[in-house]
Order: C-alpha cells, then sequence, then structure tokens
C-alpha cells in the first residue's frame, strides 16, 4: 500500500509539472482572434489553463502597475508594454505581435452607407458616434487622430459616445445605442459583427500606427509551472498557426507593413 501511495503521490507531482495555469490581459480587439488562438494552444498542450481578461491597453497597464496577478499581457499599444519593461515589470523581452487597422462600422439596418467614408460622420440623421475613450483606448486615439486629420472632430464632438475599451464600443452600435461607431478591423471581421452589419476601412495615414505588443510578466515567476506555461504560451504567439489567425482576423503583421 506504501509504494502503491508513492507512486500515486509520484504521479501527480509528475502531472503537475506539466500542467500550469496563467491569467492573461489582452487586448480588448483580441477577443474574437484570442478565442481561436487558445483553441489551438490548447490541442497542443491540454493540460495547460489560460484565463483571458480582455480590456482597454491603459487599464489593463494601470492594474498591472498596482499589483493586478497577470502573468502575460497583450496591448494594442506597444508602448505600454515597453513601460513595463521600463519599470521592472517583465521577464521576457517585448515582442510586437500585429498592427490594427480601423474602420467604421453600422448595422445593416441603419440606413446609413459608411461606404461614403469617414464623413458619413457629418450626417444630420446620425445622433450618436461610439469611440472608444481615447483616455486609455489606442482605437480610440485612432479614431480621434482621423477625426482631427480630416478636421471633423470639432464638428462632432457632442455627438461622440466613450465606450471603455473597443468591445463596448461595437457593442454601443450593434444594440443602437450609437448609429456609427469606430471600431477595430479585427472586430468588424469577426463572424457576428460580419453578419450584422457592414465596415468602411479607414486609411492608415489617418492615424498613427496602432502598434501591439506583449510580453511575460513578473507575476508568472510565482512558481515553476506557471512560468513554463507562460513561456509556452508566448513562444506560441510567434507560430504559424497564430500569423495565419491574425491575418484573418486583419491584423497587419509586424514587418509586413
Amino acid at each position: 500500500m506504501g509504494k502503491f501511495l508513492s507512486l500515486l503521490v509520484g504521479l501527480l507531482v509528475a502531472f503537475k509539472v506539466y500542467a500550469g495555469e496563467i491569467t492573461v490581459y489582452a487586448a480588448a480587439d483580441l477577443v474574437y482572434a484570442m478565442e481561436e488562438i487558445q483553441k489551438v494552444y490548447k490541442q497542443k498542450y491540454p493540460n495547460d489553463k489560460l484565463k483571458i481578461i480582455f480590456g482597454s491597453s491603459g487599464k489593463g497597464y494601470n492594474q498591472i502597475v498596482n499589483g493586478a496577478p497577470f502573468d502575460i499581457v497583450f496591448s494594442a499599444d506597444m508602448g505600454y508594454v515597453e513601460k513595463l519593461k521600463q519599470q521592472g515589470l517583465t521577464l521576457s523581452d517585448v515582442k510586437p505581435y500585429a498592427i490594427g487597422r480601423i474602420v467604421i462600422w453600422t448595422r445593416k439596418d441603419s440606413g446609413f452607407d459608411v461606404s461614403k467614408g469617414i464623413n458619413i460622420v457629418l450626417d444630420p440623421k446620425i445622433r450618436k458616434i461610439a469611440i472608444a475613450n481615447w483616455e486609455h483606448a489606442p482605437y480610440g486615439v485612432a479614431a480621434k487622430e482621423c477625426l482631427e486629420h480630416y478636421k471633423l472632430f470639432d464638428k462632432v464632438k457632442n455627438k461622440l459616445v466613450l465606450g471603455e475599451n473597443i468591445n463596448q464600443t461595437a457593442q454601443f452600435v450593434e444594440t443602437g445605442a450609437a448609429d456609427i461607431g469606430f471600431l477595430a478591423l479585427s472586430i468588424a471581421k469577426s463572424d457576428k459583427l460580419q453578419k450584422e452589419g457592414v465596415y468602411y476601412l479607414l486609411p492608415a495615414s489617418c492615424h498613427n500606427e496602432i502598434k501591439q505588443g506583449y510580453a511575460i510578466l513578473k507575476h508568472a515567476n510565482i512558481n515553476k509551472e506557471t512560468f513554463e506555461t507562460a513561456k509556452r504560451f508566448y513562444d506560441f504567439i510567434g507560430t504559424t498557426e497564430v500569423r495565419k489567425i491574425l491575418i484573418k482576423y486583419g491584423f497587419v503583421l509586424p514587418g509586413e507593413e
């Protein structure tokens, strides 16, 4: 009996070495792409557990600085991750994983023709325009830059409805709380939003590049299993499988601009 228990304990310990759990903070523009990435990852590493929390990049940065127990961060603004590295809060290099694009999206039954481009915001029938809060959401920054580039911001600022992140911004337009919205292309290309609406891709020249980056965070060092799982997932993001998923959702890959 003693030998059996020893063997059982040994097997459990051995299993634990290959099974870890990590908490990932991901920019909200990854909500659909990350679902597919997670599925492919789990096929390769079925014992690893990933808990993924989505939100705005700026809020994620603030939470990490204030001690939130995240093991990896994916930010729609690579600058936030670089600041975390400067503050000694990362364990890995900061790597770029994608460049985002921005669109104007509306429901198919809205009656608004977004193919006209950004000047659609001047349509007097439009009551509310959804935009991510530019104080902490990179796509909100980009949308504001586009409006300013075309000298439209002051003309429509009273119509703007601010979302906490790009996913909530999409929900405003989906539910009719806003007539049109500035969304991430990666959200607009999801099956759900392609069925519900139409979009116009804004020129990349009207805003600064939405360069996105990721890194393993210091919290991943809490134990060996957590760090090893974080490292596996970190390395997995650079694989061909993940690159294909990112392209599917409209992301531009670094070096392929």
